[in-house]
């Protein structure tokens, strides 16, 4: 299975359509005897409709043309949805300015607004709201290492 696994990210790679999409996941299953291949692709300003559908016909075609299997599959070309945690410092850059809930190793929870992304973590405005005094904002700097998962907070104001 991971012999595919590594196949199957040559051949998103190969078929991205440009430098501003890149691989967030590719899973594979086996369900009720058959395949099933979960692609999840992001792209800088946006993942569209049309680029999934195009990466998916392009890798059924090649999966199909080389015989990568040789069994029935199912094959998933999407972008993550909202609910899915961020995985790649390209995520967390694309969602600079959006409210996140970081869930940390040691068992804490952060909420705050992502203000900055670089190599070792991100940077939050934490709003504090201590009993009987006015609410306050503080910056507070995570690094990637101590991040279980984050989550971007839909807000519909």
């Amino acid at each position: 299975m991971s012999d595919l696994k590594h196949v199957i990210l040559d051949l998103v790679q190969k078929h991205l359509p440009d430098e501003e999409h890149f691989i967030v996941e590719v899973k594979i299953d086996r369900v009720a005897d058959k395949t099933k291949i979960l692609i999840l692709v992001d792209a800088d300003q946006g993942m569209t409709i049309a680029a999934c559908a195009s990466l998916s016909r392009a890798l059924s075609g090649e999966l199909e043309t080389n015989e990568q299997l040789d069994e029935a599959y199912t094959l998933e070309v999407s972008s993550p949805g909202l609910d899915y945690p961020l995985t790649e410092k390209r995520q967390y850059q694309k969602n600079c300015g959006r409210s996140l809930k970081v869930y940390l190793l040691s068992g804490e929870e952060v909420v705050g607004k992502l203000m900055e992304v670089d190599e070792q973590g991100i940077k939050l405005v934490v709003t504090k709201k201590e009993k009987g005094k006015k609410s306050s904002e503080e910056e507070q700097s995570v690094s990637y290492n101590e991040i279980k998962k984050s989550i971007v907070q839909v807000s519909f104001n």
